[in-house]
């Protein structure tokens, strides 16, 4: 049976990357935004790439440039080097392993974990992440879910860890804004891999709201989140569709 969706993770708005605030030091995905989402009962979203020896730290980009300040593939740099390297715009830290991460929010607020795709085309290269992160949550106590935009990574989630709720993140795939080929970006746009999956969930494109397919599923009992929600005003339009947003930029 198909693990649920923890119920607080459709009651409480989610933190994308955290509660983050440049400007209040606490950039994305640090264990400051952390801190801070746990602060207020902000459910939280992180996000996770692979180290070159195999362990699953909290950081979105595949280049550390844009967070860091220094470029190069976090895939090319071992957890210890990661950790060294401090984010921009906070106080210092590195960037987090998920373990830490885990340590810090001890179960206080719901856990949303993204997996970035590590096949580079939404394709079958995965396991060594979706294995990492299975072993990191071994033992977790708390309402967490895994989720991500490639089928083939929450297929293998539910290899390394069928008790773990997961879902797939959806999105309308304007090829002009995905490094894909049209036949994948027009593929994975009608959400054809719910069901083989074992997925319980989706967190969808807020400006696509409308597709037709998150109606079908919806009708089906299948709980929508939503990424990523900018003002109170489209958060208010996408809860018209979706049971709970992921936000940032405002106070949902």
């Amino acid at each position: 049976m198909t693990p649920a969706l923890p119920a607080a993770l459709l009651g409480r708005p989610i933190a994308h990357r955290g509660y983050h605030d440049i400007a209040a030091g606490r950039p994305e995905n640090s264990r400051a935004a952390i801190r801070a989402a746990i602060g207020v009962g902000y459910g939280i979203e992180i996000d996770l790439q692979l180290t070159g020896d195999g362990q699953a730290m909290v950081f979105h980009d595949y280049d550390m440039g844009r967070l860091t300040g220094r470029p190069g593939p976090i895939r090319q740099i071992s957890a210890a080097e990661a950790a060294g390297i401090a984010l921009l715009h906070g106080d210092g830290e590195g960037i987090p392993t998920l373990t830490e991460i885990l340590d810090l929010v001890a179960g206080r607020v719901p856990l949303l974990i993204e997996l970035k795709d590590q096949d580079g085309g939404m394709g079958p290269d995965v396991g060594p992440l979706e294995q990492a992160t299975a072993e990191a949550l071994s033992g977790y106590h708390g309402p967490v879910a895994v989720m991500s935009f490639n089928p083939h990574s929450i297929a293998a989630m539910a290899r390394f860890a069928p008790d773990l709720p997961r879902g797939l993140v959806t999105s309308a795939y304007d090829p002009a804004e995905w490094p894909l080929s049209l036949a994948t970006c027009e593929r994975l746009r009608d959400i054809p891999d719910y069901d083989r999956v074992g997925a319980s969930f989706i967190s969808h494109e807020v400006e696509d709201l409308a597709r037709p397919r998150l109606a079908e599923l919806k009708s089906r009992g299948v709980p929508v989140l939503c990424w990523t929600v900018r003002s109170a005003e489209q958060e208010a339009e996408a809860r018209r569709v979706a049971d709970n947003v992921t936000f940032e930029g405002y106070a949902a």
